[in-house]
């Protein structure tokens, strides 16, 4: 986790939704630093609060309990919804609805800043010889990477009509290191989502930019040039973990649609019936 002085504080009140999800709880004591206030949000129970937050139980598919979660908030780091490829009843609540209702509540509430989690399957059946800057079509890998394209949809639409910036992160694969080849070119450490998200909280201008998640990766399928705006410098790398992944993968099935497009195994999940 970075150290930051006192003087990092940006916000009065920040929301987080899906805080008790995988990026959600590694986020949570990293966005306390930028903010009096941290207003964390999940659809379960969080128990109670650490000092400097407020904890709201909040399904986001429920129109007025997310109008409530949006009440006197700065802006929102929008980690909520259905993270994984699912069946599609529960995308379209957490993630169709859901989403629909988070920048309703945003309008309603005067809210003009939304960092969206969106997701690198929102271009997931361009293959992994290509390499992809963010104007390209949308090319999703199923129903999760739907969702997130409607989130981005969703985002220049509020933009448009009403104002409300939103960054749409397309994150990679943010975990401790990479799992394996595919994530040499996909990942990105903790430390650089927390630089990505507090990097797009604070860019002055941001109308509605959409930006790939990943570290400083030798090996990449994502041009970030149309989102330099944002100020976003990653640190870490995947190189440093190249030779024990390739050593634990030797090979790669060329025939093999989970290793020839980009978004990897979800190509191939569902449906679920």
């Amino acid at each position: 986790m970075l150290s930051k002085p006192a003087s990092a504080i940006r916000f009065n009140r920040l929301l987080l939704t899906g805080a008790a999800g995988n990026l959600g709880r590694e986020l949570r004591p990293r966005l306390r630093a930028y903010c009096e206030v941290l207003r964390v949000s999940h659809r379960s129970d969080l128990g109670s609060p650490e000092a400097g937050e407020e904890v709201m139980t909040a399904a986001l598919e429920d129109k007025a309990a997310v109008l409530a979660l949006l009440e006197g908030v700065d802006a929102v780091v929008h980690m909520g919804g259905v993270s994984t490829e699912q069946p599609w009843e529960d995308i379209l609540a957490g993630n169709i609805v859901g989403g629909y209702n988070l920048y309703e509540a945003a309008r309603k509430q005067g809210v003009k800043r939304i960092v969206f989690a969106s997701s690198n399957h929102v271009t997931g059946f361009y293959r992994q010889d290509e390499v992809l800057d963010t104007h390209v079509p949308m090319r999703p890998d199923g129903f999760y990477g739907l969702s997130k394209a409607f989130g981005e949809n969703l985002a220049q639409l509020y933009f448009d009509r009403w104002g409300i910036e939103t960054v749409s992160l397309r994150i990679g694969s943010s975990f401790p290191e990479p799992a394996d080849r595919r994530m040499l070119a996909t990942w990105m450490s903790h430390d650089d989502l927390e630089r990505l998200v507090v990097a797009s909280l604070t860019a002055p201008i941001v109308g509605h930019t959409v930006i790939y998640g990943m570290s400083d990766n030798s090996t990449t399928w994502w041009d970030n040039t149309h989102a330099r705006h944002i100020g976003y410098r990653p640190l870490d790398s995947s190189d440093v973990f190249r030779d024990q992944v390739e050593a634990r993968q030797q090979r790669v099935d060329r025939n093999d649609p989970t290793a020839l497009y980009q978004g990897g195994g979800f190509v191939t999940k569902g449906p679920f019936d």
